[in-house]
């Protein structure tokens, strides 16, 4: 019961996406096509590699929510209920049935502090500021000499994942290279690879976006020049926005160099070493 009236809650399918991207886009979520659609291949991805559930009152989609195995952890992608809806409860089910049996949770979560609450009562701590962070990459300095980038497939960079850190996610990897203007590709030191990427176009604006980084585990590899070069690759002359983690190294350079803050998450997680925020720029989504 929520709010004095029954709820539901069932597997989502493809039927409901139309109800789901509506309560997206009312949380400021989901909005104007300007470079091809992004948010409806990411949910049936959800669909079809996580898990991702449908709060219902009679036939009316009131929430959703979902998760996806990315190895680390078990990582909330969304949790979102109709605005009309809030605080009756509809939430905390939501997360107990989407997070089920998972020790391992981590979120990029709003830091609202209506919803902070929620995510502590489900395991999971704030760690630190997860920061949206934009500008142009033509004002970076140029790669140190040894650094270098290559495309790659998809499958090579799930392969050079899975050797570093034992998590396997090749399907993720070829999800993201059939994301709109997307970028798959390796950053190498002296011939080496040493960081495995992906970028694409922004959907509801001119700028791209770093989808998602992973940089070398070993400590004699500096993560900060390899994330810069990543940057400026998946930028391709334009306005680049980049998922930082507050205690990464690259946050001072990139503010030096005219990127601003345009938003802010809050990352929460059961454990605080599921991820090294030096090495990863993470898919706020899926880890």
């Amino acid at each position: 019961m929520a709010g004095g009236r029954s709820i539901d809650l069932r597997e989502a399918t493809e039927g409901d996406l139309p109800a789901i991207r509506a309560i997206l886009a009312a949380h400021g979520n989901d909005g104007p096509i300007v470079f091809g659609d992004v948010v409806g291949p990411y949910l049936r991805h959800l669909f079809r590699r996580g898990r991702s559930i449908v709060a219902v009152d009679g036939e009316d989609v009131v929430g959703f929510g979902a998760t996806i195995d990315a190895g680390a952890s078990v990582h909330l992608a969304d949790l979102f209920v109709r605005a009309d809806r809030l605080g009756q409860g509809i939430g905390r089910p939501l997360l107990d049935a989407v997070f089920s049996g998972a020790d391992r949770r981590s979120t990029f979560a709003s830091d609202d502090p209506r919803a902070m609450p929620l995510y502590v009562r489900a395991g999971m701590r704030p760690w630190w500021a997860s920061l949206y962070v934009e500008g142009p990459a033509e004002g970076l300095p140029a790669d140190p000499a040894g650094i270098s980038t290559r495309e790659a497939s998809p499958a090579e960079l799930a392969a050079i994942e899975r050797e570093w850190s034992g998590h396997d996610r090749p399907d993720d990897w070829e999800h993201w290279a059939r994301q709109n203007e997307a970028d798959s590709f390796a950053v190498l030191l002296d011939g080496e690879v040493v960081g495995v990427a992906n970028a694409r176009a922004r959907q509801a604006s001119p700028l791209r976006a770093l989808n998602r980084l992973v940089v070398h585990p070993d400590a004699g590899v500096d993560p900060l020049p390899v994330t810069l070069a990543a940057i400026r690759r998946g930028a391709r002359d334009r306005t680049v926005l980049v998922t930082v983690q507050g205690p990464s190294p690259v946050l001072r350079p990139l503010l030096e160099h005219g990127f601003r803050i345009a938003d802010r998450d809050q990352y929460m997680a059961s454990e605080p070493d599921l991820i090294d925020p030096a090495r990863l720029i993470p898919n706020p989504g899926m880890l």
